[in-house]
Order: C-alpha cells, then sequence, then structure tokens
C-alpha cells in the first residue's frame, strides 16, 4: 500500500473512532460502518495495528478497538552513556527525558511505547518505558574482550549502554582488543546483558586504521563497489567525443577556470567572468554527471543508495567511483567536458536581472588553487601574478562580484557563521601530527558566493515553472529556543527582537555582528547554531531561513551529492522538451523518498566525519597528557565542564575534579555554583586546563583545572613549570 494512501486511510480510521457518537468497536462494525469490502478487511486491520502501536487507539481484551486516553505516547529511544535517555514522538517540539530506572531494558534507536509521569513544576516531562516496539539495531561494532569461559563486545557507540555477552563458539577467534562486528541474537531485559555473535574481525586496535574503518562499519557505509556498477564503469569513455557535444551551447572559447584545494581530484565546478559596464556576466558550470550516469543504471542505483561522498579523515568513501569522479567528469584542464551551465547577467547590486540555463562543452583553461588566488588577490604576489598574468584581471573581477553579492545577502538577512575549522593532520601510518586551522580567505569566499547565486538562480527558475524539484530547504528556529537563547545572551547585555511569526534571519545576523571579537563570540555564534532547526531536503519550496534566500537548492556539486545528480536529470529532460505528464508523474512520485533518503545519507555521512574527527582528536591529545592550555568553556552540565581548546579540541572536566567545593549546576544561567564559595562556572568563561588522560575506546579527552597559571598558548608540561 502507496505510504500517502495508508496515511490518508489511517486519518479515515482515526477521525471515526475519535467522532462524539463513536462507542467501541470491533474490527468487522468498523468495517460495516465504514463500508469497507470484505476483501479490504487486511488493510483494516493493518491501519488499527498501526493505531494500536502509535498509541492513538487502544484494544481490549473483548477485541473492541477505542480513541486512548491519551497514556501511551510512541517514539525513538535515544540513549546516553550515563545511562538515561530521552524518546523523540513525531510531532512533538521537546524529546521526553527517561530516567536510567525507568528505561526498561530500551536501548538506544529502539522504538518504544512510554507512559508520561505527573508533572512536576518547572521540570521537563519525564515518561518511562513501559514496552519495546522495535529494536533499532541488529548490530554493533565495538571491542572484544575474551574471558575465560566466553567473551565480551564492548560497543563504540557508548549510547549502547550494556556491554554483549559473545559465547566463545561464536566469537570467530577474536582475542582481547579485536575491532568486531557482532550481530545481536538477543536483546537482553533491564538486568541482563544482550547476546550475540562476531561476524566480522575488523582488526585488532593498535594495528593503523582499524579505528577508521570501525567507524566505516558502524556507520555502514558502502565502501567497494558492486560488480554491476564496475561493468557500467568500464563501458564509459575516457574523453569527450566530438558526437557527445551536440547540440550544445560551446562554450570552449570562454576563458574558464576551476579554483579548488591543492589536493582536489573531483572538479565539478568552472567559472567564467567576463564585464561590460555595470554588468557582470557570471557563468557556472557544473560537470554534466548525468550524461553518464543515466536513470534506473547500476550507477544510479548505487549513487541514490550512498547518497552522498563522504570526507573522513584519513580517506574518501565517493559516490561514484573514482574512475569517473576523477576522469571523465572532472573538469580538468586543457580537456573538452560536458556540462549543465548557468550563465547570469548581474547588476552592480548583485540582482541576478538575466540567466540561461544551458547544456554545454567547456574547456578549462586553467587549474587554479585556492593558494594561488590568494596570493594573487591577496598578497599581491608578483611571480604568481607573472605566472597566471592572462587571468589576473577576471580574478580581480571576480573578488569584485563577491563582495556584491556577500553585500546583497547581508542586507536581506543572510545569516553567516565564521568558526573556526580545522583539518587534521597525520602521518603515512594515519597518526596525527597537527590540528591545523582552514583557511578561509577571498578564494574560497569567491567560490562560495558563486556557488550560492547559481544555486538560488536554478531553484528559483524551477519554483516559478512549477515543475518537481528538490529544493534545500531550512525551516524557522524553534520559538521555545529562541526565547532561551534570547534569555541567555541577557546576560551579556544583548537582546533579539521576535515578532508574533517568529524571528527574522536579520535579527540573528546583528547579533552575530555585535559580539564579533568579543570574549563570548565563540560561544554565542554557536548557541545561536544551536537554535536553529536543521536544513533539509524537500519537494516542497519553504524558502531557507539561514541565508534569508526564497529557493534555494544543491545544484553545484552533483560528482559527490545525489540531490544535485537529480536535478540535472529533470533541468535536462525540461531543456530538451522531453518533461512530459507521464515523466512530471514519475517525478511526483519518486522525489519524496529521494529527498527523504538524502537528508538521512547526509546525517550518517555528517556523524561519521564528526567521530572520525573525534577520534583523531583524543589520538593527538594522548600524546599530550600533563601539558597545560588555556582553553573556553563550551558547555556546562551536572556532571561537569566542557572546555574547548584554541584548536577546536574539546574535553571534560569531570565534577569530581572540582575539589574546591560542592558545585550545582543552575540550568537558567549555564552555570556550575560552588555551594560554599558562590564561585561560577559557565559558558564563554576562559579557563586553564591540565590534560589529564584521553580514552580511544570511549573517545574522551579529560581535563583539569589548573589555577594561577601563566600560559603561553601552545600547551607546556607540568613538570616544566616546576
Amino acid at each position: 500500500m502507496e505510504k500517502e494512501l495508508f496515511e490518508q486511510r489511517k486519518k479515515t480510521v482515526y477521525d471515526f473512532i475519535c467522532s462524539e457518537n463513536y462507542v467501541p468497536m470491533k474490527i468487522k462494525e468498523i468495517a460495516i460502518v465504514l463500508q469497507i469490502p470484505r476483501e479490504n478487511r487486511e488493510e483494516l486491520k493493518e491501519v488499527l495495528d498501526t493505531l494500536v502501536t502509535e498509541g492513538k487507539v487502544d484494544l481490549s481484551k473483548r477485541g473492541k478497538y477505542s480513541r486512548s486516553e491519551g497514556k501511551f505516547l510512541t517514539g525513538i529511544y535515544t540513549g546516553h552513556p550515563r545511562g538515561f535517555g530521552f524518546v523523540t514522538v513525531e510531532g512533538m517540539e521537546e524529546d521526553i527525558f527517561i530516567p536510567e530506572s525507568a528505561a526498561n531494558g530500551a536501548a538506544h534507536k529502539d522504538q518504544v511505547r512510554i507512559v508520561l509521569t505527573p508533572e512536576r513544576g518547572g521540570k521537563r516531562r519525564e515518561g518511562a518505558v513501559v514496552k519495546i516496539l522495535e529494536h533499532g539495531f541488529m548490530r554493533q561494532v565495538g571491542t572484544f574482550r575474551r574471558e575465560k569461559k566466553c567473551g565480551y563486545v564492548t560497543p563504540d557507540d557508548q549510547k549502547f549502554t550494556k556491554d554483549i555477552y559473545v559465547p566463545l563458539e561464536r566469537s570467530k577467534g577474536a582475542v582481547t582488543g579485536h575491532k568486531v562486528v557482532v550481530e545481536i541474537t538477543e536483546y537482553g531485559t533491564k538486568n541482563k546483558n544482550p547476546e550475540g555473535k562476531v561476524t566480522e574481525i575488523i582488526g585488532h586496535i593498535d594495528d593503523p586504521g582499524t579505528d577508521i574503518m570501525a567507524i566505516v562499519r558502524a556507520y555502514d557505509l558502502p565502501v567497494d563497489f558492486p560488480v554491476d556498477v564496475m561493468q557500467q564503469v568500464e563501458g564509459i569513455p575516457d574523453e569527450v567525443s566530438p558526437k557527445d557535444w551536440e547540440g550544445r551551447l560551446d562554450l570552449r572559447e570562454w576563458q574558464t577556470v576551476t579554483i579548488d584545494g591543492e589536493d582536489a581530484k573531483d572538479l565539478d565546478d568552472a567559472i567564467t567572468l567576463t564585464q561590460e559596464g555595470d554588468h557582470y556576466m557570471l557563468g557556472v558550470h557544473i560537470a554534466d554527471v548525468t550524461h553518464y550516469v543515466t536513470e534506473h543504471s547500476p550507477l544510479d542505483r548505487e549513487a541514490l543508495k550512498r547518497g552522498t561522498s563522504v570526507y573522513l579523515v584519513d580517506r574518501v568513501i565517493p559516490m561514484l567511483p573514482h574512475q569517473l569522479s576523477n576522469g571523465i567528469c572532472s573538469l580538468n584542464a586543457g580537456t573538452e567536458r560536458l556540462a549543465l551551465s548557468c550563465i547570469m547577467t548581474i547588476d552592480a547590486k548583485g540582482k541576478v536581472v538575466d540567466h540561461s540555463i544551458a547544456e554545454s562543452v567547456i574547456r578549462v583553461d586553467r587549474r587554479m588553487s585556492y593558494t594561488s588566488v590568494k596570493k594573487i588577490l591577496e598578497e599581491h604576489d608578483q611571480e604568481e601574478i607573472r605566472e597566471y598574468e592572462e587571468l589576473v584581471p577576471m580574478f580581480e573581477r571576480m573578488a569584485s562580484l563577491a563582495r556584491i553579492l556577500r553585500e546583497k545577502r547581508r542586507q536581506r538577512g543572510s545569516i553567516d557563521f565564521d568558526f573556526l575549522e580545522t583539518k587534521i593532520i597525520l602521518d603515512a601510518k594515519g597518526h596525527p601530527v597537527d590540528i591545523r586551522p582552514y583557511d578561509r580567505n577571498t578564494a574560497t569566499r569567491i567560490i562560495e558566493d558563486f556557488m550560492l547565486i547559481a544555486n538560488e538562480t536554478v531553484a528559483s527558475d524551477y519554483f516559478w515553472q512549477e515543475l518537481p524539484f528538490v529544493y534545500r530547504t531550512h525551516d524557522k528556529p524553534d520559538p521555545d529556543r529562541i526565547q532561551k537563547l534570547g534569555m541567555f545572551i541577557n546576560n551579556f547585555g544583548y537582546d533579539i527582537k521576535v515578532s508574533p511569526d517568529g524571528i527574522h534571519p536579520k535579527e540573528l545576523q546583528k547579533l552575530l555582528g555585535r559580539i564579533e571579537d568579543s570574549p563570548e563570540e565563540n560561544l554565542i555564534s554557536r548557541l545561536t547554531l544551536r537554535s536553529m532547526r536543521q536544513a533539509r531536503y524537500t519537494t516542497e519550496n519553504t524558502g531557507h531561513f539561514g541565508l534569508a534566500a526564497q529557493c534555494y537548492c544543491h545544484f553545484t556539486s552533483p560528482i559527490r551529492r545525489y540531490p544535485d545528480l537529480q536535478i540535472h536529470r529533470i533541468i535536462k529532460e525540461n531543456l530538451r522538451g522531453e518533461l512530459t505528464e507521464r515523466r512530471i508523474h514519475h517525478y511526483e512520485s519518486i522525489l519524496n523518498e529521494v529527498a527523504r533518503h538524502s537528508c538521512e545519507t547526509e546525517r550518517r555521512a555528517d556523524e561519521a566525519e564528526r567521530e572520525t574527527d573525534k577520534l583523531k582528536k583524543v589520538e593527538y591529545m594522548e600524546q599530550r597528557i600533563g601539558e597545560i592550555y588555556e582553553g573556553v568553556i563550551s558547555g556546562v552540565t551536572a556532571w561537569g565542564l566542557y572546555v574547548e581548546l584554541p584548536n577546536t579540541v574539546e574535553g571534560m572536566v569531570h565534577i569530581t575534579a572540582l575539589k574546591d567545593d560542592y558545585y550545582y549546576y543552575t540550568e537558567e544561567t549555564y552555570e556550575l555554583v560552588g555551594e560554599r564559595t558562590n564561585k561560577r562556572y559557565k559558558l564563554g568563561q576562559k579557563v586553564k586546563i591540565e590534560v589529564t588522560g584521553a580514552d580511544r575506546i570511549l573517545r574522551t579527552i579529560d581535563f583539569e583545572l589548573v589555577e594561577g597559571e601563566k600560559e603561553d598558548g601552545q600547551g607546556e608540561r607540568e613538570a616544566d613549570r616546576q
């Protein structure tokens, strides 16, 4: 049964059960009243079963259905390493807190039925798990520990709080220290450990690369491409033939460049820019990946399954095989390449006054790096200027247009979070040797600004054509979170204006402007970001709050994001006049699922990337135990302080390490307050810490506070200070 039809039937049945004159009935009676034929009774039962599972309808011992009195709710349980958890219920803004004593054996990601406990004044809503409806995990990745008569696997995911018992005969010969994949065969109870069997030994924790592969397995990231995909790739030519560019806009004579990082190999965007009077003509040319990745082909199915390329600290897991992404689809200099071009005429105020989208053939003149363009535009490096003499005027035009576009976005309220991002440098064996900041400069901003305007222009075009499409949307923040943000920033003397319709992005933009270069800048920026919702892929255009844009999509990276590839296919069919009613209906039927799945794979990739970064940061700090650093309190909880260092490493000062007083947590002001001394630790406060521990298995870093010591910002050992 199609999901939409099923939801419609569910609503009809539920509305009937909730109607004023309804009395509890059996399924047969409901079917008669609703005039449901006998052959459709099975579907009715499926609808009623779902309503019961969701806690909306009760089923009596006599088999009669009635409206639930609201005592039960159904949601997804999120575990916490400290034993408690939260349940997310669809349609409810705030999660429901589940104390450890009320979890009733629920594990992370389980679908559970809960009962709400009576509300206590000022406290968040609490509940208790009454039934586990469906387990969220069939397998776990963890570290094997062999004992005399059995083994245990400690899951890497700390939200899965119990070790998994493994009989030795089902351990595949694993020894203590092996990273393994374990399939759960029994989920255990409140007082009994889950049981499982080892299905794969990834490697020993001391072997290079095992740590990252464990994360790859934990997130079920597909590494190798299936045979049929590689067979299709083998049939794709290495070069573009003249036959391929028939009927395309020939832009090979246009002065064209790519600007990327030095180590980038999948070059999917190229730029041309000319100027006549006050008007700029900007060409954003994107690799025409769909020419090779045809719909429903093995390549297309695999790209959809992966959804996105995943950029881990030591490797890239690509959406498309490297033979494509680094070969025929990469806009390499000096070679003909097929592209989808968005050519925009932009006036002196940054308004796109005209545009066209076309299938094209291009030839990139030079492959530029961000570093080279930065040297030309910011440092006026004479050697670089001589090397790229014929391109320098275009780079200067680019810088000028980028400033205009950025100012236009600023005026309408676009929010720019300028967080410090870092890159972890590894040696040949995969060990971290340095953590360096990413250089966000004129060159990176030029490309960012040009990609943004192309994405907006394409999204606006297809929104007004009212054709099926995938948009990148960002909803307004949750009012409660904005209210909490407002209360918090009042402590620093700032405020934000909120209208009955919610907050305008310009208010948050102004706030970020006011806090610039202040001690609390990083802290308030992070809290502002946390108060906002996640951007999503949707088929309905609801605008992009963060960019203050009415229309936005992802058009510029089809090599590494499936939504971009999907809309390229729609655009090309439209340009060719092939978007018939049948094809429109086809896209209407698939795009919701494409958008949903793309959101899912994006989240999975983000989480995996964060985990590998966290892992290598722990390994990096493991070599620096005993060193002293100055940091900023980035989080305050009842169990301690999170402190972030200038290199973006975050560790914890546990509450038990604050030995000079008994500290209690005040939620309203995000502070730990000393009961006797009234000493306070709050968000944004600068502190000096000593690195006291780092645990690669738990991926945690421990700090202790150091009082009154001089700090040089690089870290110094305790022994060196004495």
